[in-house]
């Protein structure tokens, strides 16, 4: 009985999933000048012809990436996709929510930094899915009375995705252990959460700058 030469099954979405994961290790590694389609394709074990059948252009691998990247940022913070529409913002868990995202910041350094670059400095962050919900769930809850006045939602959201995906390269997280970058995580969504409590200044010391505030409440509403 002759031997049969067993060809291997192609999976296109496993293989698109390869690339991807290949393409944003680089960008956390090297930055937007360290990929290309064949250090992408060298780096993911498959071949660069196969790898420009999942992306014609280095810039649609780029795009795609960022993509990926925010992906996996929205199922780590937010959960399903699918399910999100249901969520009313009274009863998000908003501690919880900041743990999660501090900790996949934490977990994830270096590409976390390249999607917020990439995002901020895109003609629309809205198209990018991760941002429009961030940016989006801060915006319906300003427009809440669990929010103080003059909460602007866009600003907020620069502030705190810039800290959170920041603060890993100050505290150094590349040489910490799982028990050290968990203490360090827990350590900026406590800061996160307090601020957003209580703030810094106390207002009744500092009340020419309360007035400064509401006058520019006041100056904003139609």
């Amino acid at each position: 009985m002759e031997a049969r030469t067993r060809r291997r099954v192609r999976d296109p979405i496993a293989t698109r999933e390869t690339i991807l994961e290949a393409a944003s290790n680089l960008l956390a590694k090297d930055g937007l000048e360290g990929v290309s389609l064949s250090a992408v394709a060298h780096l993911a074990g498959v071949n660069r012809g196969t790898a420009y059948q999942h992306f014609e252009t280095r810039e649609k691998l780029i795009e795609a990436t960022i993509e990926w990247v925010s992906d996996k940022l929205f199922r780590a913070v937010f959960g399903d996709p699918a399910t999100v529409g249901e969520r009313r913002v009274e009863e998000v868990d908003t501690a919880d929510l900041t743990d999660r995202l501090c900790g996949f910041a934490m977990d994830n350094p270096e590409i976390c930094r390249v999607w917020l670059q990439q995002v901020l400095a895109s003609p629309d962050p809205s198209q990018d899915p991760f941002w429009r919900e961030y940016s989006g769930s801060l915006q319906r809850f300003a427009n809440t009375r669990l929010a103080m006045p003059g909460v602007d939602a866009e600003v907020l959201s620069v502030l705190n995705l810039a800290g959170v995906f920041f603060w890993p390269i100050f505290a150094r997280a590349h040489a910490a252990d799982d028990d050290e970058r968990q203490a360090l995580s827990k350590r900026f969504s406590r800061e996160i959460l307090r601020l957003s409590m209580y703030g810094s200044m106390n207002a009744s010391r500092f009340p020419e700058v309360a007035e400064r505030l509401a006058a520019g409440e006041d100056a904003g509403r139609p």
